[in-house]
């Protein structure tokens, strides 16, 4: 009898497939390792971190005395701008227009022209300006003005320096020299203001004024004004108003 062949099968001579075999986990750090690379470090914080709760408690101990007027006007526009830094916009303006008092006389539409100047910013700044012309007037309305004069410049600086077109503006003052009222009589062209005489003198006498003063401003150039000529004087002197 001849020996019994074992039964092959289609998969007899077949390799066995072999498996790939798994590589060991290698954590992030070690990779970072192996190529030679340090890890990265955590980024600094900008300058500015922290640095309006700085400006707050140096204000609340020193107070305003110990800031410059771009300072002040940076923490004024926190309330406008909730975040980032506010230096470079209050520099901006400040050079823009010269003074704190010239800022927020300025009308809307110039500061607005201030890159990062937007509405909201250039809203409060008529805000504050608007309170600010309030209390000086009221201070003034309770001092004799003849002995502040830079109170009276500050004053009319505030009220009219950027008004876009010439203003004959009168302040009246009583026996004292206190304000008895503050009006513009007149609002001209670019470079002219029309003055009547007769309009200023009547005023003068329903307010039973003592004295006047007479400003306007000169929107375009620092010329030498000749709208108060020696006519106007020699009026107020025959009705006794200085």
């Amino acid at each position: 009898m001849s020996e019994e062949k074992p039964e092959q099968t289609f998969f007899l001579n077949e390799p066995s497939a072999k498996l790939p075999s798994k590589q060991p986990a290698v954590a992030p750090d070690a990779q970072v390792r192996n190529a030679g690379q340090k890890p990265d470090q955590e980024e600094a914080p900008p300058h500015y971190h922290g640095h309006r709760e700085r400006m707050k408690e140096r204000f609340q101990n020193v107070g305003h005395q110990g800031f410059a007027d771009y300072e002040m006007l940076e923490m004024l526009l926190y309330r406008s701008i909730r975040q980032g830094d506010t230096k470079p916009l209050a520099k901006a303006l400040l050079s823009r227009f010269g003074s704190l008092a010239e800022v927020l006389g300025a009308p809307e539409h110039l500061l607005r022209e201030v890159k990062g100047c937007g509405p909201v910013v250039a809203f409060d700044l008529k805000l504050i300006s608007a309170l600010t012309h309030r209390i000086i007037r009221s201070d003034i309305r309770e001092r004799t003005l003849l002995s502040s004069w830079d109170k009276v410049i500050d004053y009319c600086i505030a009220a009219m320096a950027y008004e876009p077109r010439e203003q004959f503006r009168i302040l009246f003052l009583d026996k004292k020299n206190a304000l008895i009222a503050d009006e513009v009589q007149q609002v001209g062209t670019v470079d002219h203001t029309p003055v009547y005489p007769r309009e200023v003198i009547s005023r003068a006498l329903q307010l039973s004024a003592s004295a006047i003063i007479l400003v306007h401003n000169h929107p375009t150039c620092p010329f030498q004004s000749r709208s108060i000529t020696s006519y106007h004087l020699e009026t107020q002197s025959l009705l006794g108003l200085s």
